[in-house]
């Protein structure tokens, strides 16, 4: 497998590409980065140093790999955070480029926006650009519930309205829907759930929920699911193997008690999903 994935790139810590790119690695999947930023750390830190790359200079690095043959081998593009309008055209633009190229590949949007603790931390106009004009091009989204609510004008709570709004999302046009960080009010206390929806039905898997919160988790999450949907094209196989890699990752991290992602003390988990958690059908 090949993931083309449009993301940014820290030189400390691991978030965007510095997140997504070893795990799939890890998993056998040849990664082409393209990196949207390049900072000294990502900006949960308050202070960072380094540029955001031009939208142009993206699409120069996006035309280069498209000139030497690569995107007819593409099997999905992936995208995280898009600092700037000109970079979700840019992204729009490769996705049409790559599937014209290769008409089976896929593409895997993450719609960063914020969640329900922080609010919204992009830029204004950016929650309006992933709803408007690049969700509807995707295959795959990987929103949590917050971003989902916004997709669709809803506020999805109880796994029925959660799933009401999927449905709203899928609508957009993707045809497959990850939420992240389902937290519904009946859920057991000291869990956390993750839902997926696609053609086939829809299904919940329920892990502990650590008191915790690690830049970059998401990040893995939306690239670990990818990755194993489009090997295995059943929903049930991803959330299942996702939602076990994710939760030792993020348990090794939290034993550790350092603030960054403990990425590579983690790789076993990858490989080699210890698949304890189960999902259930819902729908």
């Amino acid at each position: 497998m090949k993931v083309l994935s449009i993301q940014s790139a820290v030189a400390y810590g691991h978030v965007g590409n510095s997140a997504a790119v070893f795990p799939l690695q890890r998993l056998g999947v040849e990664v082409v980065p393209v990196p949207t930023v390049n900072f000294s750390n990502h900006t949960g830190y308050g202070a960072w140093r380094g540029p955001l790359i031009p939208p142009p200079d993206v699409a120069e690095i996006l035309l280069g790999v498209e000139e030497r043959g690569v995107f007819p081998r593409i099997d999905a593009v992936l995208s995280g955070y898009q600092g700037s309008v000109g970079i979700g055209d840019v992204i729009v633009d490769a996705v049409r480029r790559v599937k014209a190229a290769n008409p089976s590949a896929v593409y895997a949007c993450d719609p960063v926006m914020g969640n329900a603790k922080s609010g919204c931390f992009v830029a204004p106009e950016i929650p309006e650009l992933l709803r408007d004009r690049v969700v509807p091009v995707a295959d795959i989204i990987t929103p949590n519930q917050f971003e989902l609510g916004f997709l669709t004008g809803t506020e999805p709570a109880s796994i029925e309205s959660t799933l009401a709004s999927a449905d709203l999302a899928r609508a957009l046009g993707p045809s497959t829907v990850l939420v992240t960080s389902v937290e519904r009010p009946d859920r057991q206390e000291g869990t956390i759930e993750m839902l997926a929806v696609d053609d086939a039905g829809a299904w919940l898997v329920t892990t502990p929920h650590l008191p915790f919160k690690a830049n970059g988790s998401g990040d893995v999450t939306a690239a670990l699911f990818t990755a194993h949907y489009v090997a295995a094209k059943d929903a049930v196989v991803a959330l299942e193997r996702t939602a076990s890699s994710v939760f030792d990752l993020i348990e090794t991290t939290y034993r550790s008690g350092e603030r960054e992602l403990q990425l590579i003390e983690a790789q076993e988990f990858y490989a080699t999903p210890r698949m304890q958690f189960s999902a259930r059908q819902v729908r």
